[in-house]
């Protein structure tokens, strides 16, 4: 799949041009089909899902103790903020001293479960009762936290909010996978990872939708979230 996040950075008027695009591309909310889509799968997976609602918790017990899960604010659809529930994949207090940082490919605060749960996105799993809710939808630009932060090239601290493409992500619901999570590494710059959500905003289709989750299901099964610079 062409992106053009793969191209030349565009300059700034031509960022704005793919920004305005983008949000006139999905102004309203999504489409009926697509939620029906959603909530169907969502509760399927809920349910075939159950043993490893018992394996993974264990798993991290051991690991590295309580707490099992854990939850964040996430920036949604127009920017309305939810609460979203993950399996906790870090040390406790990952955020004491550095805030709402991203976490980058070999982050020390990740722990050994925690790894194994990011390469086959397993700490994702409760995000199925998001979808269920309708905060989130199974394919969309991820869901960012209020406040997060980055750091640039230069080592300056970033906030995501003033990134150009962050307020068209907002015209569509996040989602669990998408193009930027299954095609950008990790540690790219948001700044290029916006680009692929612009590009998936823009072209939007039930038909990308079914191949990007068949592709997400693929790379759960091979383990491959974690190094998936190199699946593409």
């Amino acid at each position: 799949m062409s992106v053009a996040a793969d191209r030349a950075r565009p300059g700034a008027g031509s960022v704005a041009a793919l920004d305005s695009r983008a949000a006139r591309a999905h102004a309203g909310p999504p489409g009926g089909l697509k939620r029906v889509f959603d909530v169907t799968l969502a509760s399927v997976g809920l349910v075939l899902s159950a043993p490893i609602w018992i394996v993974v918790p264990l798993a991290i017990w051991i690991d590295d103790g309580v707490p099992i899960f854990y939850t964040q604010d996430r920036v949604g659809y127009r920017g309305r903020v939810f609460r979203v529930w993950k399996f906790r994949s870090m040390i406790a207090n990952a955020e004491r001293g550095v805030g709402a940082l991203q976490a980058r490919q070999d982050d020390p605060r990740i722990t050994t479960v925690g790894r194994w749960l990011r390469a086959t996105a397993l700490d994702e799993l409760p995000q199925l009762w998001n979808i269920a809710l309708g905060d989130m939808s199974f394919v969309g630009p991820r869901a960012l936290r209020p406040g997060e932060i980055e750091v640039a090239g230069d080592g300056r601290h970033e906030l995501l909010e003033d990134v150009p493409g962050f307020e068209a992500r907002c015209a569509v619901r996040p989602g669990l996978t998408g193009i930027a999570q299954t095609r950008a590494p990790r540690d790219l710059p948001r700044r290029q990872k916006f680009r692929y959500d612009r590009v998936y905003i823009t072209r939007q289709s039930f038909g990308l939708d079914l191949r990007l989750i068949v592709r997400s299901f693929w790379m759960t099964f091979r383990g491959a979230w974690g190094t998936r610079e190199r699946t593409r």
